[in-house]
């Protein structure tokens, strides 16, 4: 019987004799985790307590109660919508300072970036009870109330002396410098002043009246903006030029009167060195702080360069803000002088200041003078002997010089004149070399003894005691404390507004919001821990 034919099978579907089929003995995976999908690109309708925003020691509610405690009328007195009458209604003064002041201590001194806050940030929003604040509210805010803002600093200071942080018995001042908005480049001599201001005469003059040139491309809201840019840049060119010189006035003996600079942009501010050596456009700031409780007691912008003669003004203001001066100022030797000790002494307030005030005549000055006149060494005034018993003195070769007379040519210092006759200087053979005449009418020689006023002298002594030295070792801590935290903790290296005026506001606002943390930091914070135990 032949085979049956085997039949075709595909080649796929053919297992080989000794193939054997592998099963997998490893453990299925798990399922995929299912999450909750974050999506950001919509819109939440929610329900929002606005008083749980915050939690209740949070810094904004200690800036609200304290500053709603204030008189704030002075700053609604210029709001014009008023009950009865048509008109939007005006943000509330008391929202502006708590904004301001909290946006200082969060390091933030921009209104559009306060506002941009006001729309997301917590504290903001528990501020302004979830309502928008324009940016331009705020910036002309900040810049548009100086006496009620330096009126409300003292309504401050007032509250700080009834809680003990303030007591006046000591004070110490310190000055630090804060770069201005204008940069280097906008510091002008004389010629490019000139120059731009007759530029800027010109275009107010092509500019005319914004009714002019009908048929131009701009419109007329343009060219008024226009116009009105272009005055505002002559009349800064203007102060420019009468702020120059001011500024030769101020200058140093050795700087050049044609090498004078002014800021075209800013031209109240003045170029000064820094602590890195470099200059910049600044203004000089000039706190008093308490001893007590590094509280800041006055505060001036001033456009000198050093602290010289700054004492008095301090004193002045510090006398200002709390209708009384402090028992002790102390200050670093840049503010010392004699005129300062004169005036410290009339004024019944007790000084402490480093440097030093004797008066102690420069040897190598005075060999150049009497050489220059002829005098041989051996004459030199430094060779006469002072007898203090009969207040004469005697020269080299004898010959006494009797006392002639005080001169108060210089303030705090008693010149001392000793004068020998002139018969005897005639008589004497060292005439020629002593004094001598070059022509002029033969004269006795004179030395000039040069003493310290009795104030100025008993200021000296007092320095010299280690009573006084230890008071003085801390200045350092107290008096540049507010300089550091305000540099440091609130951002303030660079004013964000232009001129002294408004320079003084944001100051005050700074200086403001430091007084108003360290009150939270001693009474508020404490308060609240007594409070919670109870």
């Amino acid at each position: 019987m032949a085979d049956a034919p085997i039949p075709f099978l595909p080649t796929d579907e053919l297992t080989p004799p000794d193939q054997t089929e592998f099963v997998s003995c490893a453990p299925e995976a798990p399922p995929a985790p299912r999450l909750k999908p974050i999506r950001r690109d919509q819109m939440v309708l929610r329900t929002i307590y606005v008083e749980e925003l915050v939690e209740p020691d949070h810094p904004v509610r200690a800036i609200w109660k304290l500053v709603g405690g204030l008189d704030l009328s002075r700053f609604y007195a210029g709001i014009k919508a008023v009950e009865g009458r048509a008109g939007q209604d005006a943000t509330d003064p008391h929202l502006l300072i708590c904004l301001w002041i909290f946006a200082y201590a969060e390091r933030i001194n921009s209104g559009r970036e306060v506002a941009r806050r006001c729309e997301y940030h917590p504290a903001y929003q528990w501020l302004t009870g979830l309502r928008k604040v324009d940016y331009h509210t705020l910036s002309d805010f900040r810049v548009g109330y100086q006496e009620p803002l330096d009126e409300l600093f003292a309504q401050v200071l007032a509250v700080l002396q009834s809680e003990g942080l303030i007591t006046l018995k000591r004070v110490m001042q310190d000055g630090t410098k804060i770069k201005a908005v204008a940069g280097k480049a906008s510091l002008r001599r004389e010629p490019t002043l000139q120059k731009h201001l007759e530029e800027a005469r010109e275009r107010v003059r092509q500019m005319g009246s914004p009714e002019q040139d009908c048929d131009s491309k701009t419109t007329a809201r343009q060219r008024a903006a226009q116009q009105r840019g272009a005055r505002q840049r002559l009349q800064r060119m203007e102060q420019a030029m009468a702020e120059l010189d001011r500024v030769r006035e101020e200058r140093d003996a050795d700087t050049p009167a044609d090498q004078c600079r002014v800021s075209e942009t800013e031209p109240e501010v003045r170029k000064m060195k820094h602590n890195d050596g470099g200059f910049s456009p600044s203004y000089n700031l000039q706190l008093s702080t308490d001893d007590t409780e590094d509280i800041i007691v006055g505060l001036q912008v001033i456009q000198a360069r050093n602290d010289q003669n700054q004492l008095g003004p301090g004193l002045d203001e510090v006398q200002r803000q709390n209708h009384q001066l402090p028992q002790q100022s102390v200050v670093d030797e840049g503010y010392l002088n004699r005129a300062t000790v004169l005036q410290m002494d009339q004024r019944g307030v007790d000084l402490i200041a480093g440097g030093n005030l004797e008066e102690n005549r420069d040897p190598e000055k005075a060999a150049r003078n009497c050489a220059s006149r002829g005098v041989a060494p051996e004459f030199y005034p430094q060779q006469f002997v002072y007898d203090v018993e009969h207040d004469l003195y005697l020269c080299p070769a004898g010959q006494p010089l009797p006392h002639r007379g005080v001169k108060h040519d210089r303030e705090g210092v008693e010149r001392h004149q000793y004068q020998a006759t002139v018969a005897s200087c005639r008589q004497c053979p060292h005439q020629p070399v002593c004094c001598p005449t070059k022509g002029k009418r033969t004269r006795g020689r004179i030395i000039v003894r040069s003493r310290n006023e009795p104030v100025v002298a008993a200021f000296a002594e007092k320095m010299k005691t280690p009573e006084a030295q230890a008071i003085y070792r801390r200045r350092k801590r107290i008096a540049e404390f507010p300089n550091l935290w305000i540099k440091e903790k609130l951002g303030l290296r660079r004013f964000r507004v232009r001129g002294l005026s408004k320079v003084r506001c944001e100051a005050l606002w700074v200086c403001l919001t430091y007084n108003i943390q360290q009150w939270m930091r001693l009474r508020w914070k404490p308060g609240l821990q007594v409070a919670a135990v109870a």
